[in-house]
């Protein structure tokens, strides 16, 4: 399903901005990625956090015009641009909602699609390519983002359908659970520390930078080896799709055991990430909503954690 080629529309996601001259100042001292890291070429994935270090927002954040643009989920605008706005009372910059000025395309195995439109996208996650008002983020492998100016949205989605079939966000969404991005949800804010979504493994946690809002919880996780709670991916077999937030039970324990973050629908069920304390996955034996409810099988993620590569971002 996530392997045919296809395009859709991130309608999931909004967009919040920050612009003015001392935009990269300013968030460089609020989020976990390397703001000095972004240019024309490369983009990033990303968190805010809260001073214990809990995750409000997780985002991909570009380099745009004279600031910064976040894609997040959308229900997270408003709070996190409410939040980010009290810290930028001093600061020569302006935040706002974006999301009805860009529309956003995802594009699965569609490089001759991108190269029509000007976008001539490396291999290497997190690379991006931009032509005229155009900008396109490498994701994961054959996988990427076209961001577009609102006024432009229709000619380019006419374009995109003359040379790939469209499909649905879900399929999309399947592609982020396979590739191990897992990303802060409106269930889920304020739950999770980055390294409880592997984002220190996808670039999306810098622990040279300097200080940030939550820094010095996220950088005690990473080394003093803290972390009893990471991703990990799981597929279920029917039922309906799990939610994002629905507690996961081992009979190991008398509680919950972690909570899934992203899930996507598959042909026999379901595939989902979901955050678990890593010595009750020991045995294998999860299951998702109560210790009654179905078994989840543990699968592969694309890549391994690795705490000395990391440390070096």
């Amino acid at each position: 399903m996530a392997d045919s080629a296809f395009f859709c529309v991130l309608s999931h996601e909004g967009v919040l901005a920050v612009r003015g001259s001392d935009a990269g100042k300013f968030l460089q001292g609020q989020l976990t990625c390397n703001i000095n890291y972004l240019n024309e070429h490369h983009a990033s994935l990303g968190a805010r956090c809260t001073q214990k270090g809990r995750m409000q927002s997780s985002f991909r954040i570009v380099l745009q015009g004279d600031g910064v643009l976040l894609a997040m989920a959308r229900e997270l605008v408003e709070p996190q641009l409410a939040d980010l706005k009290k810290y930028a009372v001093f600061s020569k910059s302006k935040l706002t909602d974006e999301s009805d000025a860009w529309v956003r395309f995802g594009v699965v195995g569609g490089q001759s699609a991108l190269q029509a439109l000007g976008l001539e996208l490396g291999e290497e996650n997190n690379v991006a390519a931009r032509h005229e008002a155009l900008i396109a983020v490498r994701v994961s492998p054959d996988r990427a983002e076209v961001w577009v100016p609102a006024e432009q949205a229709d000619s380019i989605k006419q374009q995109l359908a003359a040379l790939l079939p469209p499909g649905e966000l879900n399929a999309w969404l399947l592609g982020q659970v396979r590739a191990g991005i897992a990303q802060v949800m409106p269930e889920t804010r304020e739950t999770f520390i980055p390294q409880m979504l592997n984002l220190q493994a996808v670039g999306g946690v810098s622990f040279k930078k300097g200080c940030y809002t939550g820094q010095e919880i996220v950088a005690r996780m990473q080394y003093l080896g803290k972390l009893k709670r990471r991703l990990y991916r799981l597929s279920l077999v029917g039922g309906d799709l799990p939610a994002p937030g629905t507690p996961l039970f081992a009979p190991t324990h008398g509680s919950s055991i972690g909570e899934v973050a992203l899930a996507a629908r598959t042909e026999h069920g379901s595939e989902l990430l979901a955050v678990l304390q890593a010595e009750a996955v020991e045995d294998g034996n999860i299951h998702l909503g109560n210790l009654e409810g179905p078994r989840l099988q543990l699968l592969d993620l694309p890549y391994e954690l690795d705490r000395d590569r990391e440390i070096q971002r």
